[in-house]
């Protein structure tokens, strides 16, 4: 089986590449990336190592892709993932765009031609905003918690948010690029025949992460912790209370090796969430408390000025991809944790490697 893995040198990426490499599986592994990130050369090089082709090229470039051989499957790791992305001034909003839609209707087009299937890494952010801001939460061991009287618009349980929850607008421009990538990829595959797998991402988080405030927040945490570099709590009266569940990219390789050996079945859902769910949830201040016995006490500032798009409570329901697939998480949180402080125990600078230097959590 030939795959064409974008966005190869990046985090999800890379990692997805070297698990699929140590499987031993027979999968032919091409990876496409444009470097821009700091630090992918890094990626770069050790999949090399490991005999993972990688071609530099952009995904908004046709010429790009024409000189790429067919596949079988086209794995879509590549996007600006941060939520403030175009609205924060660091990157326009045009390019925002090209890189996380323009891009999709690039590989769409491949997989119409090479006849082969898509699978695309989507995010939690296609959830519509505001009724996630209003979600009834009260603190509760450090991290706010769906209060126990509460009623839950659809879509929401004490298990997380589902696949049937809203994603009207405003979803923020990232959000809405990953959102029309998912429409387009669905109606190509339904026009020209090839399967289509959409897998709804919370956050993503291990060793070697290119951590950063508005992306990577685990790692970031724990690097900058260790480095004893300033931290702030954000909104939210400065508590540290607002929570994200977090998964190991490398669980997703077994979902993958399921999508990619299915059928096209049209009883099979198309979309699901993929992320850890309840059992690896922990807020910035849980976060903090674990950092603070690991590495030692390290004050943290609080900054109650809230930050666009930003919400107290992001759990993702998976149990679909339970049902549909027996998928679920196997690395728990707490060996995310311990992996990544392993890594940042080890790579001293990687916080200047990874375009960190100079944030403030």
């Amino acid at each position: 089986m030939k795959i064409l893995l974008t966005g190869a040198c990046g985090f999800v990426g890379s990692v997805l590449a070297e698990a699929i490499a140590a499987a031993g599986l027979g999968w032919q592994i091409l990876g496409i990336d444009n470097l821009c990130r700091p630090g992918s050369e890094l990626n770069r090089a050790r999949l090399l190592k490991l005999g993972v082709r990688v071609m530099h090229g952009d995904l908004r470039c046709q010429s790009d892709l024409d000189g790429l051989p067919g596949v079988d499957w086209v794995v879509d790791c590549a996007a600006n993932p941060s939520v403030l992305a175009g609205a924060d001034g660091q990157a326009s909003s045009r390019q925002l765009v090209e890189h996380n839609l323009i891009g999709t209707i690039q590989l769409l087009e491949k997989c119409k031609r090479d006849k082969a299937g898509f699978v695309l890494l989507s995010t939690s952010r296609v959830y519509s905003i505001e009724p996630l801001a209003q979600l009834a939460v009260e603190v509760r061991d450090g991290a706010f918690r769906l209060c126990d009287d509460a009623a839950f618009p659809p879509g929401v349980s004490r298990r997380g948010v589902d696949e049937t929850f809203s994603t009207a607008s405003p979803v923020s421009l990232y959000g809405a690029t990953k959102l029309a990538s998912e429409t387009l990829a669905l109606e190509y595959g339904a026009t020209f025949g090839f399967p289509v797998w959409i897998n709804r991402c919370g956050v993503l988080a291990g060793a070697g992460q290119f951590g950063r405030v508005d992306q990577g927040i685990f790692s970031y945490w724990i690097n900058a912790h260790l480095r004893r570099r300033p931290l702030r709590y954000i909104g939210f009266d400065g508590g540290g209370h607002q929570v994200r569940d977090c998964l190991h990219p490398r669980d997703l390789l077994l979902l993958l090796q399921r999508q990619l050996t299915a059928g096209t079945s049209s009883a099979i859902p198309r979309l699901l969430n993929v992320a850890g769910g309840m059992a690896s949830a922990c807020s910035l201040r849980q976060l903090t408390d674990w950092c603070d016995a690991r590495f030692g006490p390290h004050p943290v500032a609080r900054d109650p000025v809230p930050r666009p798009f930003d919400l107290p409570w992001v759990v993702l329901d998976a149990g679909r991809a339970g049902e549909v697939w027996d998928w679920r998480p196997q690395i728990p949180l707490a060996a995310i944790l311990d992996e990544i402080a392993v890594h940042a125990s080890a790579h001293p600078d990687w916080l200047e490697q990874s375009g960190s230097v100079g944030s403030n959590g």
